[in-house]
């Protein structure tokens, strides 16, 4: 028995969107720090503190976003403590996950900078566990914002340090 099916294609109106296959990347243990992020000194092979074998791993499977800086961590994240001199930023300990000490050294500038390395599109998590909703509308006007204002006059300040690429504004 031999058994055929007709296929209209010009019926076809659904598009599935690409941004479902998106990726993440959360401070699960070590995912971030020894995992993707290392630092400019250290002696595995990166490109500005991002680990080069990372990057050409996930540019191979070509994802289409990519969320940061997690789920229940971002509950717990404060943006401004991932900008800076590095030196300068923060530690926190990680209650979510293993009350790993992190530095911030991975903040928002390396995970902008990572998204550019691999040609994909930032998915930015809010806190909204003990954030509030006046950090996260600085956090999008940081990012996003191409005028003058307290949050982009940051973000260039920032850039003028040398701490971080975000070069799809400036």
């Amino acid at each position: 028995m031999t058994s055929f099916i007709d296929l209209d294609l010009s019926k076809g109106k659904d598009v599935i969107s690409k941004h479902i296959y998106g990726h993440f990347v959360e401070h699960l243990g070590r995912c971030i720090y020894n995992g993707l992020w290392v630092g400019e000194d250290s002696p595995i092979p990166n490109t500005r503190g991002i680990r080069n074998d990372i990057v050409e791993a996930l540019k191979a499977i070509k994802i289409p976003n990519l969320r940061w800086p997690g789920g229940c961590f971002a509950d717990n994240y404060h943006w401004k403590d991932g900008i800076g001199p590095r030196e300068d930023r923060p530690c926190m300990v990680n209650t979510d996950w293993g009350h790993v000490v992190e530095n911030n050294h991975f903040g928002t500038h390396e995970f902008m900078d990572l998204c550019e390395e691999l040609e994909t599109e930032p998915y930015i998590c809010g806190n909204v566990g003990s954030g509030t909703v006046q950090e996260m509308q600085q956090w999008v006007e940081y990012l996003t914002f191409d005028g003058q204002s307290p949050m982009a006059n940051l973000r260039k300040k920032m850039v003028r340090m040398n701490l971080g690429r975000l070069s799809f504004l400036e």
